[in-house]
């Protein structure tokens, strides 16, 4: 009886150690997870002026990347770019409009990063070329 006992208690605490062990490795993962990349909705600005102003998250993403867009007007596609403030004012970064037809962007698409890396605390907004007021998704 003692020897069943002991085998229990031994099962019974490898048991124990082996879900603490688990615990410990799914914690990092956790913590990779919540640095991440933020997604925001920004209404456009017009031709070389923001529109909604944002702040680049502090995550694992170092672009400002369009991953929706949609045309508030009856055209199916606009020309974005980003834009951000600096020290001396507001600028469209040097990648320029981009043309996007509404619908989501995929991430892993250079053509849809707006702007690369940027610092995070930096603000940055989206212009359209063709008229303001469209609807997009920024991936930061």
């Amino acid at each position: 009886m003692r020897r069943i006992r002991t085998t229990t208690l031994t099962a019974g605490a490898l048991a124990l150690a082996g879900v603490a062990a688990t615990c410990v490795a799914l914690a990092p993962a956790a913590t990779a997870a919540s640095q991440g990349c933020v997604v925001t909705s920004i209404t456009t600005g017009e031709y070389e002026s923001q529109g909604t102003i944002r702040t680049k998250a502090a995550s694992s993403c170092s672009d400002i990347n369009l991953t929706y867009s949609y045309n508030t007007t009856s055209r199916t596609y606009d020309y974005y770019a980003g834009r951000y403030k600096k020290s001396t004012g507001w600028v469209t970064g040097a990648k320029r409009y981009v043309q996007a037809y509404d619908g989501y962007h995929s991430i892993n698409d250079s053509t849809y990063w707006l702007l690369t890396d940027l610092s995070s605390g930096t603000q940055f907004s989206v212009a359209s070329l063709l008229e303001g007021g469209d609807n997009v998704q920024i991936t930061h």
